[in-house]
């Protein structure tokens, strides 16, 4: 049961993600005179119907975000079915209007996704929150276990060092330095030490777990260094750049991330899917709002930062089936100042899906050995 309440709560946060992007395409549909059909909460058969405007609002069964349907996207079938060399459009259709304001229209749904990291920094920028980590004393890891290996012991660290910097970068404590390192697998890492009152460096390589996509250096942090530290609660304006910080952060570490995936890594085990995700969504809210209701806020609205963020980069991938796909099509217009051929929309169309269809047998087999491993 426990599992299930688990999924449930993870489902309704990644819903209201997809709610989210779904919201972004129907506003901008709206201003640039789209019409909308259909706007959805969650998707299957619909429970509750109105209609308002022109738009039927519906309260659909299955909780799993929602959709935008908008007038004109049939038209690029009939198109096909009719064998016309253009897809022809009314004013008001997606098709039928300039395809700068398309663009916009389909930038608008990766963009609330943006727009709902930053809305995630600034609410945690405004609460605040407590957290353990250790200090950056380090004990050498072939020393506790002798199968492991320790590239910053080959270097010429030693147990008891306390590491300062990172390359350029400061290391106030084991966080930091875990967060520096998880993302430079197969990089070399200049080392800054203090032993006995004396700074040393060295170079040290970091090894790539293949099945984690995360670099090693091979040492344990000292648990007899615990520390408590603060991120302190910012008040409503000095919140925004704090909040334009920390969404800037997790852009940078997100490019990273997807960089680790050209470094040879098992993409079945890194890439995760829409189930193992869900579970960890699940797992983090229950086991956060345990410590208090602070706690799993901070907890949740951060891991919902990141997948709204993953979510950003993902719909902007010029894939015909994706928002991405959208974006491109009405950018060769605007250079060429001509409609596409939607036999060539399609022909497209089919290696969009094949590579959709790839991420797809990924994600479940990652799904599967996340559970298998749980």
């Amino acid at each position: 049961m426990s599992i299930i309440i688990r999924i449930l709560i993870g489902l309704i946060g990644l819903s209201f993600l997809v709610f989210f992007h779904e919201t972004g395409h129907f506003i901008a549909a709206r201003i640039f005179g789209v019409k909308v059909e259909a706007f959805s909460i969650g998707i299957g058969p619909i429970l509750l119907h109105k209609t308002i405007n022109g738009t039927d609002y519906r309260l659909s069964l299955i909780p799993l975000g929602g959709y935008c349907a908008m007038n004109g996207e049939k038209e690029y079938q009939e198109a096909l079915e009719k064998n016309l060399k253009e897809i022809k459009g009314d004013k008001d259709t997606l098709y039928g209007i300039h395809p700068f304001k398309r663009l916009l229209i389909a930038f608008a749904g990766p963009f609330f996704n943006l727009l709902f990291t930053f809305i995630a920094m600034y609410l945690i920028a405004c609460i605040g929150y407590t957290y353990f980590t250790h200090g950056t004393k380090v004990i050498m890891a072939d020393e506790i276990d002798a199968t492991i290996n320790s590239p910053a012991h080959e270097a010429g660290l030693q147990t008891g060092d306390k590491i300062l910097r990172l390359d350029n970068t400061e290391i106030e404590d084991w966080t930091d330095l875990v967060q520096y390192i998880s993302l430079r697998g197969n990089e070399d890492v200049l080392v800054t030490v203090e032993r006995n009152n004396e700074v040393l460096q060295y170079t040290v390589h970091c090894n790539l777990n293949k099945d984690t996509g995360m670099g090693q250096i091979g040492v344990y942090s000292d648990e007899k260094e615990l520390i408590q530290k603060e991120y302190p609660s910012h008040n409503f304006f000095t919140a925004f750049p704090e909040a334009f910080n920390q969404t800037g952060e997790i852009i940078s570490v997100t490019i990273k991330s997807l960089g680790v995936l050209f470094k040879g890594v098992n993409l079945t085990k890194v890439v995760s899917g829409p189930a193992s995700i869900t579970s960890m969504l699940g797992d983090i809210a229950i086991d956060g709002f345990k410590d208090g209701f602070r706690t799993g806020f901070v907890s949740v609205m951060q891991m919902l930062a990141f997948i709204s963020l993953s979510l950003f980069f993902t719909n902007l991938l010029p894939v015909p089936v994706l928002d991405g796909g959208l974006i491109l099509f009405a950018i060769i217009e605007l250079i060429t100042r001509k409609k596409m051929s939607p036999k060539l929309l399609r022909n497209i169309q089919y290696i969009g899906m094949a590579f959709i269809a790839l991420l797809f047998v990924l994600a479940i087999t990652g799904d599967i050995q996340y559970f298998i491993n749980r």
